[in-house]
């Protein structure tokens, strides 16, 4: 059950103008959630905002790049003054390609940016926000890539990989303040990232989520934490991470305490 209380009036989504998050905006919206979008694109960014508003809730949206310098400064110029229950943090699809020894410097950093250095800062602030309101909620959009070394993109999942144990941490850190935590981890899903990145949701033997679908497991299992396996990932895949991964992150947080004596 989504806690509309909890988690409103507010919900900030940083990448919400297609796909994934394009949809949590428009569930969120159908909630009575207030939504500030944030996206590089400026024509879905305003298509998901006429669409929206038309729900009946107030839009405020950012057209913004994620790795300026300045990102959170002026998402922060936009938000400081509202009521922030909800964090999402959907950006960080891959954004290059390569062996690893042969590539680009440049290229290599800008997955971590998006994916490690700039969620880190936008969680610090939200987090110590909703820590500080002593109530709220965070997304933060993972990939099935992450379970494994992949050739081509080896930084990509290695970063996913450090984004979701952060995230479990962080869900640790924020249970007693009641603040949610979720990693919602995505398999192949048919958004407009993976189909820019070419592939074939049709090909026989393979398993597509709709983005829809993925957004609503997402706000549904939001109050569980710390990380959700969303359609399109096997049961195979579930068991070699360990889950439910509440219990096992609960289980070993208990025995790094025991050993440790904090």
């Amino acid at each position: 059950m989504f806690d509309t209380a909890k988690y409103g009036p507010w919900a900030v989504i940083a990448g919400g103008s297609e796909g994934v998050g394009a949809e949590l905006a428009r569930q969120l919206a159908d909630l009575g959630i207030n939504l500030v979008l944030l996206a590089r694109k400026p024509e879905p960014l305003a298509a998901i905002a006429e669409d929206v508003a038309a729900r009946g809730v107030e839009v405020r949206t950012l057209r913004q790049d994620l790795l300026d310098p300045e990102a959170l400064a002026n998402v922060r110029a936009l938000t400081d003054g509202l009521d922030v229950g909800l964090f999402i943090y959907n950006a960080g699809s891959n954004t290059y390609r390569g062996e690893f020894v042969d590539s680009d410097p440049a290229g290599v950093q800008g997955v971590i940016d998006l994916n490690i250095t700039t969620p880190l800062a936008f969680l610090r602030h939200f987090g110590s926000r909703l820590k500080q309101r002593r109530s709220g909620g965070i997304i933060v959009l993972g990939s099935g890539s992450s379970f494994v070394g992949h050739a081509n993109i080896a930084t990509y999942p290695a970063a996913k990989a450090f984004l979701r144990i952060f995230v479990e941490g962080l869900w640790l850190e924020l249970k007693p303040y009641d603040v949610d935590v979720l990693e919602l981890c995505l398999g192949l899903t048919r958004t407009p990232a993976m189909e820019r990145l070419g592939y074939d949701f049709d090909k026989p033997g393979r398993v597509s989520s709709d983005p829809a679908a993925v957004a609503r497991e997402g706000l549904e299992h939001l109050a569980e934490g710390p990380s959700w396996l969303a359609g399109g990932l096997d049961l195979i895949a579930r068991q070699r991470v360990g889950f439910p991964r509440a219990e096992v992150v609960t289980g070993v947080d208990a025995s790094y305490r025991a050993i440790s004596g904090r």
